[in-house]
C-alpha cells in the first residue's frame, strides 16, 4: 500500500502565459509545463509520456499541447492524447501573493525494492567483452575511422550490455533500446554527455548548447528551440524554396557539362546557405558564388573532434600537431567570417529596439537574451553557439542526404516510384510551392526515414552518469562512462525485416512508423529532453531537395557501390561517393 504526502511547492512568480504557447515551469526541480485552456491555466507533467522530450519546446493549435518530437497531441483541458490512451499528469495549482505554486505530491511503495539495492545487480566488470592489454586495455583493437563499427561488432558477439576499457577507462556499452531510451530520458540531470567533451569543445571555441550542461544549456536550448520551431519554419519555407531553386539551376550546369559530382560538397553548400540564413538572417550563397571556404574551413572541424575524443592522451595541450594548428587557423578564419555578421546584428538591434521582443532570427535572440545568471551572454558563447549551429546545420543533413542517394543508386523499383509521386504531387512545379506541398511527400519521407535507419549519422553516443544509477540491472557508477549503439537493434531482423536491407516502401505503411517508436528503434535525432533542436529543419530539407533532386534528374554512380564506406568523423560521412547528373524528361 503507498503512502502519499501533497506539498505546496513555489513555481515562481506567475508568468505570462500566450494561449499559442506552452510555458515551462520548475517546481523543486521537477519538469512542468503550464498552458492556457479554455477553462484557464492548467499545470501538467512536462515530459512527453512517449519519449520524455520536453512539452513547453512544442507548440499549441486549435487547443492542443503538440510535442515537437513525434507530433503527440494532448488536450489543454484534459490532458488526454488524441488517437491513444496516454494523458498528462495534471497538477493543481494556485497563486499566492503574485507566486505561482504547484501541489506535488510524492508517492513512496514500502514494498518497492530500492533501485540500487537488488539481488539482481552486476557491476559493469563483470559483464563479458573482448579482451585487451593491461596497459592499454582494447585502445589498440580500436579503429578510430570505424569506432563505430567496431562497439557494434562487439554487440553482436557479447549481446548487450557489455564492457570494454580504453587505457584505465572502463566503459559500459548499450544497444538495447529500452535501456537507451532509459538514459536518454533522464538527461540532463541524471546523465550529461561524456565529460570530456565540454573541454574539447571550449578548447576550439564552439562551447554552445551542444556540449553545454546544467544550469547554463537551458537557456540555449530554449533560444535554439525557438528558432527552429515548426511556426518559424513554415514562415522561412519561401526563402528555403528559394535556395532550393539555387542547387536546382547549380545541377542543371553540372548535367549539361557531363562532369562528374561530388554531390556531397553540394548538399554541404545548400545546408550552409540554409543555417546561416535561418539563425543569422545572413546569405552567404555559397551555391552561386562558388566558393567552398566556408565548408573547407568547417570540415576540419568534426574530424579533430572525433579525434580528440577518442584520444588516451590530450597531447595537443602540450604540443600541437600540424592537424591540430591548422584547425586552430580554421576556427580562426571562421569567426573572422561571422564577427561582421555578429556586429550587423547588434546594430539592427540598437537601431530597432523592437526586435529584441520579437527576434527574426537565432543570432538575434542570442544578442537580446540573459544567460543563466541574468548576464548578457559572453563573446564566447555568442561565436561558440553561432560556430555549433552551422556546423550542426551543416554536416548532419547533407550526410543523410547523401547516403540516401547512395541507396537509391541501388534500388531503382524506388526511384521510379519515387517519380511517380513527384510528377503527381508536383505537376510541372521543380521545387515544391509551399511547405504543406513538401511535408506531404509521403514517399520522400519515407526514404529520409529509412536512410536514418540503416545510416543514422549519429549511431554512437557517450554519456556520463552523474549519480550513482541502475541501468538494465547494471550498477553504473558516477562519473562512469556509457556508450549507447543507437543502430544495433534499428538493423536486427528480428526487430526490423530484412533490417539490413534498404527498403523506403515499409514507411508507406503506418504501422510501421507505431512500431518503430513503440519499441523505440527510430531515433535519429536522440530522445528525451536533448532531442535535436534541428530535427524539424532537417526533415523538411531532406524533403525538399530529395524532390528537387529526383523531380529534375536522372542519378548514375561513377564508380561501384562497394568502393562507399562509412567513416566515423564525430558523425558518420559517406566516402567515394561520386554521381553523374542527366535532365530527367
Amino acid at each position: 500500500m503507498s503512502k502519499t504526502n501533497a506539498t505546496w511547492v513555489d513555481a515562481g512568480a506567475v508568468p505570462e502565459v500566450a494561449p499559442d504557447t506552452p510555458t515551462s515551469l520548475m517546481a523543486d526541480e521537477r519538469e512542468l509545463v503550464l498552458v492556457k485552456s479554455a477553462g484557464g491555466l492548467k499545470v501538467y507533467e512536462g515530459r512527453c509520456p512517449h519519449q520524455g522530450a520536453l512539452l513547453a519546446e512544442g507548440e499549441i493549435e486549435a487547443g492542443q499541447l503538440i510535442c515537437r518530437n513525434h507530433r503527440w497531441k494532448f488536450d489543454c483541458e484534459t490532458g488526454k492524447r488524441e488517437g491513444g490512451t496516454a494523458c498528462l499528469r495534471h497538477y493543481e495549482h494556485r497563486v499566492t501573493n503574485g507566486r505561482l505554486e504547484v501541489r506535488l505530491e510524492d508517492t513512496f511503495d514500502p514494498n518497492q525494492e530500492p533501485e540500487l539495492v537488488s539481488e539482481k545487480l552486476r557491476l559493469p566488470e563483470e559483464l563479458p567483452g573482448p579482451k585487451g592489454s593491461r596497459l592499454l586495455g582494447n585502445a589498440k583493437q580500436i579503429d578510430p575511422a570505424h569506432f563505430h563499427n567496431n562497439l557494434e561488432a562487439w554487440a553482436e558477439q557479447y549481446g548487450t550490455p557489455y564492457t570494454f576499457r580504453l587505457v584505465h577507462q572502463r566503459l559500459v556499452a548499450f544497444s538495447d533500446p529500452k535501456a537507451i531510451a532509459h538514459v536518454l530520458r533522464q538527461r540532463p540531470d541524471t546523465f550529461r554527455r561524456a565529460r570530456r567533451v565540454k573541454p574539447i569543445f571550449e578548447e576550439l571555441g564552439i562551447d554552445g548548447v551542444f556540449s553545454a550542461e546544467g544550469a547554463a544549456w537551458r537557456p540555449q536550448r530554449k533560444l535554439a528551440i525557438a528558432a527552429l520551431s515548426h511556426r518559424n519554419l513554415k514562415n522561412f519555407y519561401e526563402v528555403l524554396a528559394g535556395m532550393a531553386e539555387r542547387l536546382r539551376k547549380r545541377w542543371l550546369r553540372v548535367a549539361d557539362t557531363g562532369r562528374v559530382l561530388d554531390i556531397q560538397e553540394d548538399l554541404m553548400r545548400f545546408t550552409v546557405d540554409v543555417t546561416t540564413m535561418l539563425t543569422f538572417g545572413h546569405d552567404a550563397n555559397t551555391l552561386e558564388k562558388g566558393s567552398d571556404v566556408i565548408q573547407r574551413h568547417m570540415e576540419k572541424v568534426f574530424p579533430t573532434l572525433s579525434r580528440r575524443l577518442q584520444s588516451t592522451v590530450p597531447y595537443w595541450r602540450v604540443l600541437k600537431l600540424a592537424k591540430d594548428r591548422d584547425v586552430d587557423k580554421a576556427i580562426l578564419a571562421l569567426r573572422t567570417w561571422l564577427a561582421p555578421i555578429v556586429e550587423e546584428t547588434r546594430a539592427r538591434l540598437k537601431a530597432n529596439p523592437e526586435l529584441a521582443e520579437a527576434p527574426t532570427n537565432f543570432l538575434e535572440s542570442m544578442l537580446s537574451s540573459r544567460d543563466e545568471n541574468g548576464a548578457p551572454f559572453s563573446e564566447e558563447r555568442i561565436f561558440g553557439n553561432a560556430l555549433t549551429m552551422l556546423l550542426a546545420g551543416e554536416d548532419t543533413t547533407a550526410n543523410t542526404l547523401a547516403w540516401a542517394v547512395h541507396h537509391l543508386l541501388d534500388r531503382p523499383e524506388s526511384v521510379a516510384r519515387f517519380h511517380q509521386e513527384l510528377d503527381e504531387d508536383l505537376g510541372s512545379d521543380t521545387v515544391p510551392r509551399d511547405h504543406e506541398t513538401a511535408q506531404g511527400l509521403t514517399f520522400a519521407t519515407a526514404i529520409a526515414n529509412e536512410t536514418m535507419r540503416l545510416r543514422p549519422v549519429a549511431p554512437l553516443l557517450l554519456a556520463d552518469a552523474n549519480k550513482d544509477v541502475v541501468v538494465d540491472n547494471i550498477l553504473i557508477t558516477e562519473k562512469t562512462t556509457i556508450a549507447l549503439l543507437t543502430r544495433s537493434a534499428a538493423i536486427d531482423d528480428s526487430v526490423m525485416p530484412n533490417g539490413k536491407s534498404f527498403i523506403p516502401e515499409r514507411w508507406l505503411d503506418p504501422s510501421t512508423a507505431e512500431a518503430a517508436q513503440q519499441k523505440l528503434v527510430h531515433i535519429p535525432f536522440g530522445s528525451g529532453p536533448r532531442i535535436c533542436p534541428g530535427r524539424s529543419l532537417a526533415l523538411l530539407e531532406m524533403n525538399i531537395v530529395l524532390s528537387v533532386l529526383y523531380k529534375n534528374f536522372e542519378v548514375d554512380r561513377v564508380g561501384d557501390s562497394g568502393d562507399v564506406e562509412e567513416l566515423f568523423s564525430f558523425t558518420v560521412v559517406p566516402t567515394n561517393l561520386r554521381v553523374k547528373l542527366r535532365r530527367r524528361k
